[in-house]
């Protein structure tokens, strides 16, 4: 076995790999950026090699500093993680020159299969099922449009070495198709150093499941099940489920029986996992194979009991399975909720900064323990206080639950979500939270579709669903009068105008149609125990027992709460109109201003491209909302923009 290993990676997943080496007895070591200095995976690792700047591609895309800073520190092996160079051949075959133990399947697989036009051929010899498509590299966007009508829209626009949502569009007509072909290469020679372009059918109402497998050197081959992944937006995954709630056992069994026989074609050793997009009548077709650890391993770890980091670093060091087919287990229902840095409210843009406050839920399943299941685990690579960087992609944390059966994980995860407090960024939270709510969601009844036809038109807080909504105004009343107490209390107040704790108040609340919902609520104390009120609303009463601290996070204040009279005013108070910014094209998001499109003076129309920003490892194209006249351009490529930065305004 390794005596020390090397992480080529960062964030969430450094972190998870270095929890199963300590477990091991391996020694590790962590690389890192100029952003990511200060970061958690550097502080767990036993030793740590800085490697260039923060831009990812002069730095964790630097294969020569990574194969260096093994020689430095003596590491005898390296574990990819996923992302940046985890499917990169090249990458692979340079570590194994070096006489560097790569963690993860052999180059010559990772060629085979990390190239999806490739892999399409080579699953067709295999017999797996594949989806009709042009599986040729396309070379000009007019050729993707001739390809498009051929193949026949809708269709999926698709670079060979994506993955991870980038480098993937899909498009329902000639335009989508020229403007998608041309984002795709963009994005694609950006964050992988490969700009070949596929296009296959898009297969409408799809579900997103894949198969885990597992190879040895000794040429043993077993699937751990699937997962389901069609909880998505923008082609990258949300919720993450195992197993899935709509196969059967015997789609099940021909998936992974499909899968292993791809993985035995190429000689496969390590964890890796095959994509499918199965219909409505359990008909399934081959998408991919992604020859690495996935982010949502976790799920498959519950429900199977084994430690796929584990297993990854045995079988590197030349050691067999140590389970046959018939004995990887299938145990209780889990669920991956990705908690992203992201505004949900802002169409989720992506939101960097300092966390103010990161306090996830109380943990009773760790990530490498496989001893304590049935629970909730969290895996991050960020902490209180730390930093988001822009040059990344937006991973928070990772929230995963294990439970008896899938109505125990979700009511799990909905409790888990809910203690789930973060500060200083946005979160996806307040969505994920929704999303477990819905009554589809819950019932198992969704395809890759849902996100796109239950909130095609963004996000609002009204989308967020709670049982008795009368609870929450009840509990903005009870914590405004514990402030009011505690205000009451405060020593030197001039007589006679102290404050008054009183026992009525009026919560003001956004209403579903945009109008202010002014709700009487009545505050009393009961059983004569501080932090114990006795709250009428609409009728009902509730018995409000808590021993919080003011301040807290869980429990600060979620509605505007006022005196009668004060509601009164509130309500004659005018209306002030925001300033008109319609006129500006203002940056949605921090990030990197890639290109300007347009010239002082140009004539633009709806719909025209205006601007392109990059942000976490996005392409994010801005459109001019209507007709117009370029005038001063204010900002330039190259500019780093914070939110709202004016780029050009219109005459």
């Amino acid at each position: 076995m390794f005596k020390k290993i090397l992480i080529a990676n960062r964030g969430e997943i450094a972190c998870r790999v270095i929890k199963t080496a300590r477990k091991m007895g391996i020694a590790t070591v962590a690389v890192y950026s100029d952003a990511d200095r200060d970061a958690r995976h550097v502080e767990l690792a036993d030793e740590a090699v800085h490697i260039g700047a923060s831009p990812s591609r002069e730095s964790y895309l630097r294969a020569d500093r990574i194969i260096e800073a093994c020689r430095q520190t003596g590491a005898e092996a390296v574990h990819p993680g996923y992302g940046f160079l985890s499917e990169n051949e090249a990458f692979a075959r340079e570590v194994e020159e070096a006489g560097i133990v790569f963690i993860g399947p052999k180059h010559h697989s990772i060629a085979a299969m990390g190239d999806k036009i490739a892999s399409k051929k080579l699953a067709k010899d295999a017999a797996v099922n594949t989806i009709p498509g042009w599986n040729d590299a396309i070379e000009t966007a007019e050729r993707a449009v001739e390809i498009a009508r051929d193949v026949g829209y809708p269709v999926m626009i698709k670079a060979s070495a994506g993955g991870g949502g980038k480098g993937l569009r899909v498009a329902f007509d000639d335009k989508e198709a020229f403007e998608g072909f041309t984002s795709c290469r963009n994005e694609a020679r950006n964050s992988f150093g490969d700009d070949r372009v596929f296009i296959e059918k898009f297969v409408e109402e799809p579900r997103h499941i894949e198969i885990q497998v597992l190879g040895d050197s000794q040429g043993h081959v077993i699937y751990l099940n699937e997962r389901e992944c069609s909880i998505q937006r923008r082609h990258q995954k949300v919720i993450e489920e195992a197993p899935s709630p709509f196969i059967s056992d015997a789609t099940r069994r021909a998936m992974g029986e499909q899968a292993v026989a791809l993985a035995q074609a190429v000689n496969y050793q390590s964890a890796g996992t095959v994509e499918f997009v199965v219909g409505k009548d359990q008909s399934f077709y081959f998408l991919e194979m992604n020859t690495r650890l996935q982010v949502e391993h976790p799920v498959t770890e519950c429900i199977t009991g084994l430690d796929l980091v584990e297993l990854m670093i045995r079988v590197a060091a030349g050691e067999p399975l140590p389970l046959t087919q018939a004995e990887v287990k299938r145990e209780g229902w889990a669920i991956e909720c990705r908690i992203n840095a992201e505004d949900p409210f802002r169409n989720f843009l992506p939101s960097t900064g300092r966390l103010v406050k990161f306090q996830p839920p109380r943990e009773t399943m760790f990530a490498a323990d496989t001893e304590h299941l049935h629970g909730v685990r969290v895996d991050t690579g960020v902490y209180d206080g730390g930093e988001i960087p822009m040059f990344y992609d937006s991973m928070i944390a990772k929230l995963i639950v294990h439970g008896r059966d899938r109505a125990h994980a979700i009511a799990r995860m909905r409790e888990a979500l809910d203690a789930f407090v973060i500060r200083g960024v946005g979160s996806n939270i307040p969505f994920q939270a929704a999303l477990l709510a819905h009554p589809k969601f819950v019932a198992g009844d969704f395809n890759t579709g849902f996100i796109a036809e239950h909130y095609g038109q963004g996000f609002r807080a009204e989308d967020v669903v709670h049982e008795d909504p009368d609870f929450l105004v009840a509990l903005a009343a009870f914590m405004h009068r514990r402030y009011r107490a505690r205000a009451s209390g405060i020593s030197g107040q001039l007589e006679g105008h102290g404050v008054k704790v009183g026992e009525r108040f009026v919560v003001v609340t956004l209403g579903a149609g945009g109008e202010n919902a002014h709700t009487p609520v009545s505050v009393t104390d009961f059983k004569g125990k501080t932090g114990s009120s006795a709250v009428q609303v609409n009728g009902k009463t509730y018995q409000i027992d808590s021993t919080a601290t003011l301040g807290d996070p869980r429990v600060e204040g979620i509605a505007m709460v006022l005196s009668p009279l004060g509601a009164r005013l509130h309500e004659l108070m005018p209306y002030k109109a925001p300033p008109d910014l319609s006129k500006f094209l203002m940056s949605p998001m921090p990030g990197l201003l890639v290109e300007v499109a347009v010239q002082p003076g140009q004539q633009v129309q709806a719909g025209e491209k205006l601007a392109v920003i990059e942000a976490m490892k996005m392409e994010n194209v801005l459109f001019a909302a209507r007709d117009g006249v370029v005038g001063a351009i204010s900002a330039a490529r190259g500019d780093s923009l914070a939110v709202d930065q004016v780029i050009l305004e219109f005459v």
